[in-house]
């Protein structure tokens, strides 16, 4: 006995709304997995601050540092770590094979390691945390790679320190990217004098009205199941309609 055909299509597009949502659910928390880095002013050949996303993967241990590198392709003449409450900062410096002009001066050494090593518990299971450095000139260049290194309190790390190649698949641990926007006049001299607390009221607002392209696709299989739904029942109106004529 074959089913109704009303009940085929229920069933069709109940099994694409379900695939529509477990794709949704699992890229949204590979990418929410990532250490990230962003940017809202950084531009190529300017000033910028530059904020790393750390989400805690581990059900059972808490993150207590993070280390992120500076490649020399990415010395900055200038370059400071926001504190975070909880958190101690310390950098490192290593010298340039070939020193760098930042404003009539020559630079020869460089900040190359940023690290954050918590005091007060860290990152627990099912938290993340934000940290925020700040610096310029940045090299001019569409985006820079940061690799940083993610540690938990019963020993183990993870390393984000993959680069991540056009035209191929994204690493299991890729390194933080960001990008840079083009320069524009003015934008470096802005970026110089533009207050910390500023840029952060900027960033926040930013994150906090972000597209989530996991909810997009959600909200879409689910409008698309309401619309399959309304077509089933009208269907089976008319069926009715034609029967009892």
């Amino acid at each position: 006995m074959s089913l109704p055909r009303p009940l085929v299509r229920l069933a069709v597009l109940l099994l694409a709304a379900l695939t529509a949502l477990v794709a949704a659910t699992a890229g949204a928390g590979a990418a929410a997995a990532h250490v990230t880095v962003s940017s809202a002013d950084a531009t190529a050949g300017g000033y910028g601050k530059f904020t790393f996303r750390v989400p805690n993967e581990s059900d059972t241990a808490s993150t207590v540092a993070l280390r992120i590198q500076i490649p020399e392709e990415a010395a900055m003449g200038s370059l400071r770590a926001q504190p975070v409450p909880g958190w101690t900062v310390t950098t490192s410096t290593s010298e340039l094979a070939e020193p760098i002009e930042v404003h009539g001066r020559e630079i020869s050494s460089y900040v190359s390691l940023v690290e954050y090593r918590a005091t007060d518990g860290g990152i627990a299971p099912g938290q993340f945390q934000e940290f925020a450095l700040s610096g310029g000139p940045l090299p001019d260049a569409e985006e820079l790679s940061f690799p940083a290194v993610q540690s938990y309190s019963d020993g183990s790390e993870a390393a984000w320190i993959e680069p991540t190649v056009a035209g191929q698949a994204e690493p299991e641990r890729p390194a933080p990217v960001l990008s840079l926007t083009a320069a524009a006049g003015g934008d470096a001299a802005q970026a110089t004098t533009a207050p910390v607390t500023e840029a952060a009221a900027d960033d926040g607002h930013a994150s906090e009205h972000g597209s989530d392209p996991g909810a997009i696709a959600l909200f879409v299989a689910i409008l698309a199941l309401l619309v399959g739904l309304a077509g089933v029942v009208l269907g089976v109106r008319a069926s009715r309609r034609t029967v009892s004529s």
